[in-house]
């Protein structure tokens, strides 16, 4: 009985979530009135089932209370990202009914893992309300990213605000931001809510109208990359906009709880005290000033501005997997473009609604091999391994190192499976890159200039898939596969 109590409560659970997630098709729906568009219909349809869905649900689980456990957490988690996926889906299949079933909800599942990658075309043609409901997707799903940070993914022992607090030092502690996880979350989401504002304001004192400058706030602070132009940031042409979202991708890319700490005491020193994003900063003004001055050397560009400008705002986009592009990078010499796609894998920073490996599993990498080969030099040495003056605990390493093993496997096997459905080298792994990351387009086939449009259903299946998988940190959608999460 205990197994069901406790399957009714997910349900419960559950219904809750899909009835929040109903009033969130009211702002694409007052926008297409307010712009008589003629589409609010689609959105009054998702809403709908979303509310209705979440009713039935809840009332078949409202008499149940009980205590969760990591693998309950895994298992809502996964149906809850994937439920919501299929109901964001419906605006697409109502006012795109060329694009497929799985393009739809590729579309849809690229808005809440803020990951940008796009079947779409003709995105100037889009009604605006559309355009609304692709941007408040990635912006709801940083909100969540921000919640599974501090809730879920330290249950499961692999979490990025689990490591941050392995890792930080004495106030920056996340654990310290409130006593309850409702408290630091409320407290990140106010963080969230004011970069959005604040990147809201920028853009249009930087000349965005006020349709664009919400749209693309909404999807640069959640790091999601989608825009309301085919060309993306490129067909703004605009210098002072592209510096806005410059400093507003790498807000979002750090820590919230080191914003919310730096917010609080009104004191930059909260930074200064991060090691991971004292890293993040470091690789991004490092790796614009070498492709810079990789970008003059090979005559792509003939002017220093030009080459600053293209390099600084393509290493910040891709290194915080947001996915904005003001050229298409993919045409540069081999060496500048799989950097960018490099940056995409380890940049961004725990606690930041950006993907990929992470900066402070990155960190503790590199400072594990550095002492692994003092060991080789000194065999019976106790080199401890400390970040900021603290040390990691093995079980930490041992976790990050597991991490990386299901990083490059899921890595190898969907680009293999990608390459035998007929898509070249290139084309494959940085698709699986882009994805995995949540980082957006890559190369050859799935470059900024064409994005995902141009592959099979399969293939879109697949990557929609290694979305997911890349967002919910792999393990907790993997470990679903295992046996042994099924035994009681």
């Amino acid at each position: 009985m205990a197994g069901a109590d406790r399957s009714l409560a997910m349900v419960r659970l559950l219904g809750v979530l899909l009835f929040l997630f109903g009033p969130t098709f009211l702002l694409p729906l007052g926008w297409s009135l307010w712009a008589d568009d003629g589409h609010w219909q689609a959105f009054a349809a998702g809403a709908g089932v979303s509310l209705g869905a979440g009713c039935i649900l809840w009332v078949l689980g409202r008499a149940q209370r009980t205590e969760f456990q990591p693998r309950d957490a895994c298992l809502l988690v996964v149906a809850g990202w994937c439920v919501c996926a299929l109901l964001a889906t419906i605006p697409f299949r109502f006012l795109l009914p060329e694009t497929s079933v799985l393009g739809g909800l590729f579309e849809a599942m690229a808005g809440l893992t803020t990951t940008g990658a796009t079947v779409l075309t003709a995105l100037e043609r889009l009604p605006q309300s559309l355009h609304i409901w692709r941007s408040l997707l990635q912006w709801i799903g940083g909100l969540a990213i921000i919640v599974m940070a501090v809730a879920v993914l330290p249950m499961v022992g692999v979490g990025g605000m689990q490591l941050y607090r392995a890792e930080a030092p004495g106030p920056m502690k996340a654990g310290q931001i409130g006593p309850r996880i409702v408290q630091a979350a409320r407290a990140l989401w106010l963080v969230y809510l004011i970069l959005t504002v604040g990147c809201l304001l920028a853009l249009r004192g930087a000349g965005m109208s006020w349709f664009d400058a919400v749209c693309h706030a909404l999807t640069t602070v959640s790091l999601g990359g989608f825009s309301t132009r085919d060309h993306s940031i490129e067909a703004f042409a605009s210098p002072a906009i592209e510096f806005v979202l410059m400093a507003f991708m790498t807000l979002g890319a750090l820590n919230f709880a080191t914003h919310f700490h730096a917010f609080h005491h009104r004191s930059p020193r909260a930074y200064w005290r991060d090691s991971e994003a004292l890293a993040v900063v470091t690789t991004i003004l490092a790796s614009t000033a070498v492709l810079a001055a990789f970008l003059l050397w090979r005559g792509v560009f003939e002017d220093d501005p030009l080459a600053w400008r293209h390099a600084a705002f393509q290493v910040i986009s891709l290194a915080t997997t947001t996915g904005f592009s003001t050229l298409d990078w993919a045409l540069w010499p081999s060496f500048a473009s799989m950097w960018l796609v490099f940056l995409s894998c380890v940049s961004a920073s725990a606690g930041s609604t950006g993907g990929g490996i992470k900066m402070i599993r990155t960190l503790i990498l590199v400072r594990q091999t550095g002492r692994e080969l003092a060991r080789v030099v000194h065999p019976r040495a106790v080199v401890p391994l400390r970040i900021s003056g603290q040390s990691i605990e093995s079980k930490v390493v041992f976790s990050v190192l597991g991490f990386m093993l299901l990083y490059g496997a899921t890595l190898v096997t969907v680009a293999f499976l990608l390459m035998a459905s007929g898509l070249d080298f290139t084309t494959a792994v940085t698709a699986t890159l882009g994805c995995l990351n949540n980082a957006g387009p890559g190369l050859g086939l799935v470059s900024p200039a064409h994005q995902f449009g141009g592959l099979t259903d399969p293939q879109i299946g697949l990557l929609t898939l290694t979305m997911l998988a890349g967002r919910l940190e792999l393990i907790i959608l993997f470990v679903l596969l295992t046996p042994v999460f099924w035994r009681r």
